[in-house]
């Protein structure tokens, strides 16, 4: 990803790509041979709805979560905070002119971007081009983000 912020980044937290999400297996290889440190959201056993982020390497043990998704086994001496985080790539289903995303519904991402800002940390969508509509409905506790990447676009707000 040929993004500044992303190529200083040294904290990243990614997502494996399930029911058609862009594939990000390619950048996670080119991430972890640039010594960046990759992390995966992990469904918070603790906090209902809630995500942690979990280091993430090519000898993690994954598990199948309740939604069917793969993800590290939770280590808390492998997890992050999230102001330790530079960028935060986030998937969605669509996205429009505004960055609003559209999710697979859960609202996980949603409340864990709530503080993107005070957590210091730049979240970006990570979409192909076709998801882009003209416009999303959008609900109170929706973020927008302030960047989405595309193979042929980036887009900022």
């Amino acid at each position: 990803m040929n993004y500044h912020p992303v190529i200083k980044a040294k904290n990243i937290s990614f997502f494996l790509s399930v029911d058609g999400e862009i594939d990000s297996s390619l950048a996670i290889n080119n991430f972890w041979k640039q010594k960046k440190m990759v992390f995966l959201p992990v469904l918070d056993p603790n906090i209902s709805g809630h995500l942690l982020f979990i280091e993430y390497k090519s000898q993690t043990n994954l598990v199948l979560n309740k939604f069917k998704i793969l993800e590290p086994e939770i280590n808390i001496y492998k997890s992050i905070s999230l102001n330790k985080i530079d960028i935060m790539l986030v998937p969605l289903v669509a996205f429009d002119i505004k960055g609003n995303r559209l999710g697979l519904g859960g609202g996980f991402y949603d409340r864990t971007l709530n503080n993107w800002k005070r957590n210091n940390f730049l979240p970006i969508g990570i979409a192909y081009d076709f998801q882009l509509v003209n416009n999303l409905p959008n609900e109170k506790w929706d973020i927008p983000l302030p960047v989405i990447i595309t193979p042929s676009k980036i887009w900022q707000w």
